[in-house]
């Protein structure tokens, strides 16, 4: 019986930090904007890499580039 005396403010004190951090990321806008990332990942906007257009890279069935077999 004594030990509820001490697990039942724990579990207030842990439920209410839960609670502050979860309106802390609502007020500092963590959810505006949940469809950005789903659509960025849609779109390639990246450049190649310099030096890198013409070679074609292929791996063998340990997973590396044919410039690294032996």
């Amino acid at each position: 019986m004594n030990d509820f005396f001490y697990l039942i403010p724990v579990a207030l004190v842990l439920g209410a930090l839960g609670l502050a951090a979860f309106m802390w990321s609502l007020r500092s806008g963590q959810y505006e904007d949940l469809d950005g990332a789903a659509e960025r990942i849609l779109f390639d906007e990246d450049s190649p890499l310099k030096g890198r257009e013409g070679k074609r890279r292929s791996a063998d069935w340990t997973g590396r580039p044919d410039e690294t077999r032996n």
